[in-house]
């Protein structure tokens, strides 16, 4: 039985009971207060007990009759008008079955608990059809991120074939390094997928000794270039993944040398514990950049400057690596300008109580 019908019949058998209930109170009145026999006084006649239910009961059972009728006729108009807002529902996940992520309930009326059910799910339909979006467009700059070494590598094969003597170790080298950037971009892409399923185990680290062990592995990268990188803080014990959080400071440490002045340029690492948070803050010099490009750096594929060392010219995914990160650890993150340029970038965790 539907919903509907299971409701009406509800309501029509509760309509009865409270007939039947109250016609039995009539029944036990007179039962009680009337004579069994009619008696005949000076006043007229007094009809008893029995002629009083010979009148009572044809019309205490056509009570009955027009109750049921009633009851189911006004049951099936009440259970459709409360089950109209589970009707429109129905017919929008059907609609989402289909891929059709557009659609809204927006349910009129009081804020009762169909309100709230049509308005969660118009909520969670927003959302699913933003992370639609989101994949699609990183499937598609996946795509043409992993196309490109691809065909450069084809390029260079050709190149080859047609020209066997040419010196078979330069292809090799730059055979080499467009296979390098490859394994990079699918490596990073592993990352930022495992960072979005959250498929990692969480444990106690201190996220001071991170910054020091990416500090110590980048030092050579930052010497070389002539980027002075200082560390300091206190002791951040937080709750999560101790390679992702080592990979997203690792990524914040190397942007900030790469994306930095050619010469004197600097990179300040901090941690600190404020109230509930263990707040981790990388600044870096560099050239001025708006806020509206520094807006987009944390999205895949986005490089904040054309001026980046080609020996490390990154795939775009750095900051994006660090936004998935953050967020599979339930945390914050801040990108802002400085003014006399660089950037400022605030990652706030859980601390361990």
């Amino acid at each position: 039985m539907s919903a509907r019908l299971k409701l009406t019949l509800s309501y029509a058998a509760f309509l009865m009971i409270a007939g039947a209930l109250l016609l039995a109170v009539v029944w036990l009145f007179i039962l009680r207060y009337v004579p069994a026999n009619a008696v005949s006084t000076f006043a007229g006649f007094m009809p008893g007990r029995d002629d009083l239910v010979r009148a009572f009961a044809p019309a205490a059972a056509w009570a009955l009759v027009f109750l049921l009728a009633f009851g189911l006729a006004g049951g099936w108009f009440l259970a459709g008008r409360m089950l109209a807002p589970l009707t429109r529902i129905a017919a929008a996940t059907r609609l989402a079955a289909t891929g059709s992520l557009a659609h809204r309930i927006q349910l009129e009326g009081r804020n009762d608990e169909f309100r709230e059910l049509a308005d969660a799910f118009d909520d969670m339909l927003a959302k699913l059809q933003a992370h639609d979006a989101e994949q699609r467009r990183f499937a598609a700059n996946a795509s043409h991120e992993l196309r490109t070494p691809l065909a450069i590598t084809q390029t260079l094969l050709d190149v080859a074939a047609k020209d066997p003597d040419r010196d078979p170790g330069e292809l090799i080298e730059r055979l080499q390094a467009v296979n390098i950037r490859a394994i990079e971009l699918t490596e990073a892409l592993l990352t930022l997928s495992r960072a979005e399923q959250r498929s990692f185990v969480r444990e106690p680290v201190d996220l001071s000794l991170i910054v020091e062990e990416a500090a110590e592995t980048l030092l050579p990268l930052a010497e070389e270039h002539g980027i002075t990188v200082e560390t300091s803080g206190d002791v951040a014990p937080t709750v999560g993944s101790h390679a992702l959080l080592l990979q997203m400071t690792t990524n914040l440490l190397h942007n900030a040398i790469v994306h930095n002045l050619p010469e004197r340029g600097s990179v300040n690492v901090r941690t600190s514990i404020r109230s509930a948070s263990v707040v981790l803050v990388v600044e870096n010099t560099g050239e001025v950049l708006g806020r509206q490009l520094v807006s987009t750096l944390t999205e895949p594929f986005q490089r904040g400057t054309a001026r980046v060392r080609r020996d490390h010219a990154g795939v775009g995914l750095g900051l994006a690596i660090v936004k998935s990160i953050v967020q599979a650890h339930d945390g914050e993150l801040a990108v802002d300008p400085l003014e006399a340029g660089g950037l400022r970038v605030i990652v706030r965790l859980r601390a361990d109580e």
